[in-house]
């Protein structure tokens, strides 16, 4: 298949990204990835040895849709840890630095 990935033409095939692939060991994923045989690799991984360019020459997009077109399976970026619930009640910046230096909250006259 003929696909476009950072201005240059390539003809890409099923066959010959696994081949590609084979022996490589996937990176840590941070964003979108593509599952190719049983392994799930970073998109720009793939991008960069499929196409033998630097990985800031292409964007994840071009990759994923040049992959998707493929026929392998691609996944969006990973959601982020579920933010901390915040605290009911939020101290002032007053109160903090009182906290902080240790003094006793004012009493009432």
């Amino acid at each position: 298949m003929r696909c476009v990935i950072a201005r240059y033409p390539f003809d890409l095939t099923k066959s010959g990204v696994l081949a590609s692939m084979a022996g490589v060991a996937p990176e840590l994923i941070t964003g979108e990835s593509v599952t190719i045989g049983r392994r799930r690799y970073p998109v720009k991984q793939v991008g960069e040895i499929v196409t033998r360019q630097d990985r800031r020459d292409f964007t994840s997009g071009e990759v994923t849709r040049a992959m998707t077109r493929l026929g392998f399976t691609c996944h969006p970026t990973p959601e982020a840890a579920a933010p901390a619930p915040s605290p009911a009640h939020r101290l002032t910046p007053l109160q903090t630095a009182s906290a902080l230096l240790g003094s006793a909250e004012p009493q009432d006259a």
